[in-house]
């Protein structure tokens, strides 16, 4: 597979990669799933996401282009790099853009198994701030109330943070409302209560 011939763009993105970077996607399109980084429970490399989700987008943005679409096998082609990329992101990534980025892919194809498997690693893994991100980025209903959804199921110890924060405090507020009048939960209302009546003071 020859990026070259999967247009400039793509080749300009992975000639950019750090060789960290490449190895692991060359690795999972060889063996079809990612290999985990030894004697860690999870791995976040940052850098390594971004640079993913760039060439996720640069294969998203030239198999679109009309060249590639009347052409199957070079479709193909890009289609199992892109899907090699999408299984390396849903692997590692805890990042609010990435998530948005996979969870679009998925909806847009209807596959709403792979949204369901994402929702299950945004509980698992994103921090509540990162969650909370997803929710101010997303401009996309599904992709919010799933947000939303795990963000209400946290532990209360991890929103409270949030409240302090004036770009996540009204985030945090809808969280807590949803916890406390959907999940019934009693201390999810009085901290909210509790917000609301130093708003009103503050807004005095």
């Amino acid at each position: 597979m020859m990026m070259k011939d999967f247009g400039t763009r793509v080749e300009s993105v992975w000639e950019g990669l750090r060789p960290v970077t490449k190895k692991l996607i060359v690795g999972a399109l060889k063996t079809g799933k990612v290999v985990p980084v030894p004697s860690r429970k999870f791995f976040y490399d940052a850098h390594a996401d971004w640079e993913v989700s760039r060439l996720l987008t640069a294969l998203d943005e030239q198999s679109n282009t009309p060249a590639v679409r009347k052409n199957a096998l070079k479709r193909n082609e890009i289609e199992e790099l892109a899907n090699t990329c999408v299984r390396v992101l849903e692997d590692q990534t805890a990042s609010a853009e990435v998530f948005i980025q996979l969870a679009t892919r998925a909806l847009k194809d209807n596959d709403y198994n792979r949204l369901d498997k994402l929702a299950d690693r945004l509980a698992e893994r994103f921090s509540s701030g990162e969650i909370a991100e997803i929710v101010r980025q997303t401009e996309m209903p599904q992709i919010r109330a799933i947000a939303y959804e795990t963000l209400a199921m946290l532990p209360i110890p991890l929103i409270m943070p949030l409240l302090d924060d004036p770009l996540y405090a009204g985030i945090a507020a809808g969280a807590l409302e949803q916890k406390a009048y959907e999940f019934d939960s009693d201390e999810a209302r009085d901290l909210l209560d509790q917000f609301d009546a130093e708003n009103e003071i503050i807004d005095e």
